[in-house]
């Protein structure tokens, strides 16, 4: 890699406005079982043949596409373009005889019956790690918020890491794995934990310093673009934001955009909180509190190390929520706020609903079909 290209790729493209959008990858299904099928390929072909808002495009195995919005200063318009692309895609859908699901995994599909799609990138990561490739078919939601420049990224991505725990539990879509019930909220992660750049970001404090690590970490051959992190948290310089990967895809495209609205609002908190540093001690209970949320979802125990003591997640998210309320007004964002502090009352998230709805059905295919209705908006009540 060249010095153009490299210093091409650490130019942090920062904005003042608290911009958003996300990315969300859904699951392609067969009609016939409701089991992931290889309808990538008939899927994009199809959508490109429609004027739709944002842009869609193919992920890691062929039973999975991804729909990336535009870019957006609030919830209420967000909503709105994903349940209008949300629409074109299941038409599209309709049209080949193919549904669409969120949620973080399939309960059934096994991986070794995925196939890798053929693009050039997805070959040579497939090349790389062998059958983790395959099984690394799951389903996540990222969320993009503008920064103003590099050192506010990398300030950031540190600040929000505290709240991880908060994004899975709330977002936690994957209890089924496999053909069972895995006992977490969110299976999803796991999949990830799998790959050596995964986890967190290392002990840099300043965008040089982080330039001064990548570009070591390109010396050595380990990664070619920022791409190959597959942190928690990163920054995404071409976009000028800091990208958050932990969230399972939601059921619902509204869930999604407030997930989005949550980290909108705690990102423009944090900003005013201008002398907040992250907490020496955060990486100390960073790995527990990823577990328990992963596991126990809204009922896990969080560790708070600027307090030094263990109290219940929920707690910490309905303080957390609360105080966001002011800062989400500013930003038009306070029902997005409000709902998901409703649902955290009510501990009530997709993992539940899940259970809840295979507690009724005969077998986990129906289970996806009400997916399926619940993700097209064709349920009878959708939250």
């Amino acid at each position: 890699m060249s010095n153009h290209e490299l210093d091409e790729m650490l130019s942090f493209q920062g904005s003042e406005a608290l911009t958003m959008g996300v990315e969300l990858e859904l699951q392609i299904l067969s009609r016939h079982d409701y089991n992931l099928t290889r309808g990538a390929t008939d899927l994009l072909a199809q959508l490109a043949r429609q004027d739709h808002p944002g842009n869609v495009v193919p992920e890691i195995t062929e039973g999975m596409i991804e729909l990336n919005s535009s870019v957006h200063h609030d919830y209420t318009s967000l909503v709105a373009e994903l349940e209008t692309l949300r629409d074109h895609m299941v038409a599209a859908g309709d049209r080949l005889h193919l549904a669409l699901a969120g949620g973080g995994t399939h309960p059934f599909q096994r991986w070794h019956e995925q196939r890798i799609y053929p693009k050039e990138r997805y070959l040579a990561l497939s090349e790389m790690y062998g059958y983790l490739a395959k099984q690394f078919t799951v389903f996540g939601q990222h969320i993009h918020i503008a920064c103003r420049d590099g050192d506010e990224a990398v300030r950031m991505t540190r600040l929000v890491s505290r709240y991880v725990p908060h994004f899975i539990a709330l977002s936690a879509s994957s209890p089924y794995y496999q053909g069972v019930d895995t006992a977490f909220d969110s299976a999803r992660l796991s999949a990830v934990n799998a790959f050596p750049l995964s986890g967190t970001m290392p002990p840099v404090y300043s965008w040089r310093e982080f330039c001064d690590y990548f570009t070591r970490m390109v010396e050595y051959g380990v990664v070619q673009s920022m791409k190959d992190f597959y942190w928690d948290i990163r920054p995404k310089p071409n976009y000028g934001t800091i990208e958050v990967r932990v969230c399972d895809t939601p059921l619902a495209p509204r869930q999604a955009a407030r997930l989005a609205a949550f980290a909108q609002a705690l990102v423009a908190w944090l900003r005013q909180e201008t002398r907040r540093a992250p907490h020496p001690d955060l990486g100390m209970a960073y790995s527990y509190n990823r577990f328990q949320a992963c596991r126990f979802g809204l009922s896990a125990q969080f560790i708070d190390v600027a307090t030094r003591s263990q109290r219940a997640l929920h707690e910490d998210l309905i303080d957390t929520l609360t105080r966001l309320m002011p800062v989400a007004a500013d930003l038009h964002s306070e029902a997005a706020i409000s709902e998901l502090l409703g649902q955290v009352l009510r501990m009530d998230n997709d993992a539940a609903w899940l259970r809840s709805v295979a507690g009724r059905e005969c077998s986990l295919s129906h289970v996806m079909l009400r997916q399926v209705e619940r993700w097209a908006g064709r349920e009878a009540s959708v939250a």
